[in-house]
């Protein structure tokens, strides 16, 4: 269990344009009462006075259960509260109920999307351990209860405590930065966050709360280095993917998805939730691109073949022979792509087809991306269903580089550069 996903700390550290529940709304017929105690209740919520606004915001959905904000609110709280209980099964009942809150309500802001994803993947009734030591687990257990307090002070006392003891304990590095970044010791949190990466170099966590401590320093260059380097480190995480958006919107730039080759853009999806591993797809049908001309028909042909001699032609047990079952692969896929460069590119030295691949933007990119090199990484980025995502991590491995250049080149634009 990946316990750092699982804490208060993952909730309250997102870029700090996505945490924000704003106050002043559209204007609804409430009464005064009722609206007066919801803008108290939302300020101190956005001034992280979350413990402080449970009894407000209980209240208030009380009173009306589908007010999106104070729902989203009221399960952010209950998960700090949560942290603050003893009772493993009490504070369990607090995360079940956040959960049930957020399923119900059905919100579509960040920061309801990322505290339910979290919430499904911690089974119910299930509590986080973060040491096999019980003097550090209680110290650690400390550190939590006294950061949904806000007593920063104390929990950086708990969580350096449980590094003397254990002095590789990924959690409280992590932790320790998050305390130090919600007393604005935003050069020391810094530290430590690097500290972190350096122990799991493979968990975005702590990329993604640096980059958010640089970008409250206006240092976006860096934020997008670290939020680049947390989606390498977990490509399949859909909280990195709306970090990312977040980064984007708040630099006036836009993450691009494009799809290269033979594959048309999907049904248009919130960018994030495109990125999970997708199901196994079947083998691509050149007879669904209709409006593409025939006179590329020879680019699909040779894009279907290749699928077609590792799913069929038993390509697949050649390369896998340990595993019993065929699966779409990184190397079948990229060797289809390649496929249809080699076609592509005859076809563009030819003067009567040169045209018709030249306004195709599609076709365009796949070429692009042959050129620099990076098909492999475009491959376990866009297309990554259940069974490229296998490869991923042996990839990462050996070149975690041309991850990197393909996210700076094709992914993520540069920050604009500011007055």
């Amino acid at each position: 269990m990946k316990f750092e996903r699982l804490q208060t700390h993952i909730i309250v550290l997102l870029l700090s344009t996505a945490v924000s529940i704003p106050c002043a709304l559209a204007q609804t017929k409430r009464d005064p009462a009722y609206t007066n105690k919801r803008e108290q209740a939302l300020r101190l919520f956005n001034q992280d006075k979350r413990l402080e606004a449970l009894p407000l915001l209980e209240e208030l959905a009380q009173q009306n259960p589908n007010d999106e904000d104070i729902a989203v609110s009221l399960a952010a709280s209950l998960v700090s509260h949560a942290a603050t209980l003893t009772d493993k099964q009490a504070a369990a009942g607090e995360r079940l109920r956040a959960k049930n809150i957020l399923e119900k309500i059905g919100s579509n802001n960040t920061l309801a999307k990322n505290l339910l994803q979290l919430l499904r993947e911690m089974p119910d009734g299930a509590d986080t351990q973060f040491s096999d030591n019980p003097e550090v687990e209680q110290a650690m257990r400390a550190g939590e209860a006294d950061f949904s307090r806000r007593d920063y002070d104390e929990a950086i006392k708990n969580y350096s405590r449980a590094l003397e003891l254990e002095p590789g304990n990924y959690a409280a590095t992590l932790f320790l930065g998050n305390a130090l970044f919600r007393k604005h010791d935003f050069a020391k949190a810094d530290e430590w966050y690097e500290k972190a990466i350096q122990l799991e170099p493979d968990i975005e966590t702590g990329y993604r709360y640096y980059a958010d401590t640089l970008a409250r320093q206006g240092d976006m260059a860096k934020a997008r280095s670290m939020l680049i380097r947390a989606a390498i480190a977990e490509p399949y995480n859909r909280m990195v993917w709306r970090d990312l958006m977040t980064w984007a919107a708040i630099n006036d730039t836009r993450i691009n998805l494009k799809y290269a080759g033979i594959l048309s853009d999907p049904i248009p999806l919130e960018m994030a939730d495109a990125q999970a591993p997708r199901k196994e797809q079947p083998l691509f049908d050149v007879n669904i691109f209709p409006r593409r001309p025939k006179d590329l028909s020879d680019v699909w042909r040779a894009y279907q073949t290749v699928h077609e001699d590792w799913k069929e032609g038993g390509k697949f047990k050649q390369h896998f022979p340990q595993e019993a079952e065929y699966r779409h692969s990184l190397a079948e896929e990229t060797e289809a792509l390649n496929a249809e460069v080699r076609v592509l590119e005859k076809l563009r030295g030819d003067i009567e087809t040169a045209e018709l691949v030249t306004e195709d933007w599609s076709l365009v990119l796949l070429l692009k991306l042959h050129q620099a090199g990076v098909l492999e990484p475009y491959v376990l980025f866009r297309l990554g269903d259940e069974g490229i995502a296998k490869d991923y991590s042996a990839y990462r491995a050996a070149h975690r580089d041309k991850l990197e250049e393909y996210m700076d080149k094709f992914v993520v634009p540069p920050a604009p550069a500011r007055p």
